[in-house]
Parts: structure tokens; C-alpha cells; sequence
């Protein structure tokens, strides 16, 4: 005996959308139809399954059992669907490789090395979007994302490439003037307020704390929203920042920022390359995976003077010290 013939896509989506929101009203704004037009695409659903989905009441819908039993069918198609989908644009070789990262890692970890990726790839064309917003792999058409987190939820693929920290830093001349936490209380403290969405991420209080003296004036100074225009006030001699070690290694490493004393906080979790599961074994993703750990040994080795080990330990290491003069 033949299969009998799947009902309608419109009808089914219809019947996602009113289990899930267990509203008709809420489900046809969802599909940008009419509650009308989708309470006939249900009836016509029920129509040919030849049972009622749903019970009407005056003010709300129930699921019967029917209803019921076919819920956990209908979210497993469209969830295989929206797999299938992703496997077909991930064939497609000319549409770029999209990345979102926050804007400091766009702008002082990732846009400076990007010609390194275009000389070994020249084949692949890399997209990048820099937002703090946790984007949707699908609506939102990125490909992966590099983010400082804990593990993320299941689903999802993920490698750890390296962890940062925080410590006082500022321009090689100011720094000759620094010779202990103390002095910074004659000089202007730079904040980056960004940090602070970042759930246990330590600030200029809490580095006081860890080094033991009396914080001078914590709330005032220059307060900038997010990391990069921090930095380059403090490259422009305006005061001390608390610098992400990973994000100011090239500025480390070339003598443009100096760090006149620790202590050292770390961050919490580790920047992650994180793609939908499966999609790792892409070719143009595995190869965007190794150039990012490549650039993550360039980082170790620009890092290595000063001290700190970002590939080393756990996702949260123990607090270190900075060399005594940078």
C-alpha cells in the first residue's frame, strides 16, 4: 500500500507555530497571516488527518491528544529541514564566510591579521560582524562565532582557542613614572565599560583589591563603552587602562603599551569558535578553525615576554603577576 501524501507545508506550519505559541492569534502574527487564514490552514490540516488538533475554547486553544502525539513529529521535520538547509548553503562556495565577534576582538585581534587569512585563502571570502548580540546561526546567515564564554549549550560545536586576563597598562613613558600601584593615585584611570557585561569579569575595583591598596577615586577617569577607544586613549598617553593581555599583544610585543606592575586578574571562560555542530567539518570553517589557532600561537609567543601563557590552564586561571617592568 503507497504512503498516503504529507499534508500541507502551510497547513503543518501553521500547527508548529499555534503548538508552540498555544495561541492562534500569537502564531499568525509569527507567520504574518491573518488568525483566519491560519485557523482554515489548521482546519484543513485536520481535515486530512481526519481528527481534531485542537479544542477551542473561548479565549484559548488546547492541544487533543492527537494534537498532541503529532507535536513532536512536526518540530523534528522542520528541525531536519532547517539542517538540511544549512548543508545546502554551506555548499555554497561563493557566499562569504561569515564570523561574528564582539567589536575589541573585531578590532584588535581579528581585523589586523585578516591579511594573513586572505594571502593563505585567497579562494575564501571572510565576512565580519562585530556585535556584543548573541546572533542566530540561521536568521542571522553567520557562520560561526568567536566568543568569550563558558561552554555553550548543546547543538553547538565548540574549541576553546585562548584565555585573557586583565592588567594595568599604559604608554611606555607614563609607565617610567609607575613604579607601584600606589602611584596610579596621580594618574587618570581609563574604564572600559564593556566589561562589565561580562558576568564576573574584574574592573579597576576589584584590582585594587587583589593588590592590596586603597582604590583612588574607582569611578572616575575616562569611561569609554566599549574596549578598542580604551585602548587608544591609553595609547594616546591619556591615562592607565586595565588591558585584555590577548587583544594588546601586538601592542605589547611592538613597545607602543607598557605594563609598569601586576597584579595579573584573569577572565572568566575562554574565547570560543562556536559553529551549529557538524558544520565544523566544512572545509572553508575547518580552515578559518586552523588559521585562528595559528594566530592564537602568534598571540602565545607575542605574550611569552610578559609572563602569560593565553593557550595555558583551565578556562579560568589563578591569578598571576606581571613582570616588574615591562
Amino acid at each position: 500500500m503507497p504512503d498516503p501524501r504529507l499534508p500541507p507545508l502551510d497547513a503543518l506550519r501553521a500547527f508548529d507555530a499555534a503548538a508552540r505559541h498555544m495561541s492562534f492569534a500569537r502564531a499568525a502574527e509569527e507567520l504574518h497571516v491573518t488568525p483566519a487564514a491560519l485557523s482554515w490552514r489548521i482546519r484543513q490540516l485536520e481535515t486530512e488527518l481526519g481528527t481534531p488538533l485542537f479544542r477551542r475554547l473561548n479565549r484559548a486553544v488546547e492541544l487533543t491528544e492527537a494534537g498532541r502525539a503529532l507535536v513532536p513529529g512536526v518540530a523534528r521535520g522542520f528541525e531536519a529541514f532547517r539542517e538540511a538547509q544549512r548543508a545546502v548553503r554551506r555548499l555554497g562556495e561563493a557566499r562569504p564566510l561569515t564570523l561574528t565577534a564582539g567589536p575589541a576582538v573585531t578590532a584588535k585581534w581579528l581585523a589586523p591579521r585578516l591579511f594573513r587569512f586572505a594571502a593563505a585563502h585567497p579562494e575564501i571570502e571572510l565576512r565580519f560582524v562585530a556585535s556584543l548580540r548573541t546572533l542566530d546561526f540561521d536568521r542571522d546567515e553567520v557562520d560561526a562565532a568567536l566568543r568569550l564564554s563558558g561552554e555553550p549549550g548543546p547543538g553547538l560545536f565548540s574549541k576553546a582557542l585562548w584565555r585573557d586576563a586583565l592588567v594595568p597598562m599604559c604608554a611606555p613613558a607614563r609607565a617610567t613614572r609607575l613604579r607601584r600601584p600606589e602611584d596610579l593615585a596621580g594618574h587618570t584611570l581609563i574604564h572600559d565599560d564593556s566589561i562589565s557585561r561580562t558576568a564576573g569579569a574584574p574592573g579597576w575595583a576589584e584590582w585594587f583589591a587583589a593588590a592590596g591598596v586603597a582604590p583612588p577615586r574607582v569611578e572616575g577617569g575616562l569611561r569609554f563603552s566599549s574596549f578598542d577607544p580604551a585602548v587608544d586613549a591609553a595609547l594616546q598617553d591619556a591615562g592607565v587602562v586595565l588591558g585584555r593581555l590577548s587583544l594588546c599583544a601586538a601592542d605589547l610585543a611592538a613597545g607602543r603599551l607598557a605594563i609598569p606592575f601586576g597584579p595579573i586578574l584573569p577572565m572568566p571562560g575562554a574565547y570560543r569558535f562556536v559553529c551549529p555542530a557538524g558544520a565544523e567539518r566544512d572545509a572553508r570553517l575547518a580552515a578559518l578553525l586552523a588559521w585562528l589557532e595559528a594566530e592564537t600561537e602568534s598571540t602565545r609567543a607575542q605574550l611569552a615576554p610578559f609572563g602569560f601563557d593565553p593557550t595555558g590552564g583551565e578556562d579560568r586561571p589563578g591569578p598571576g603577576e606581571a613582570p616588574e617592568r615591562a
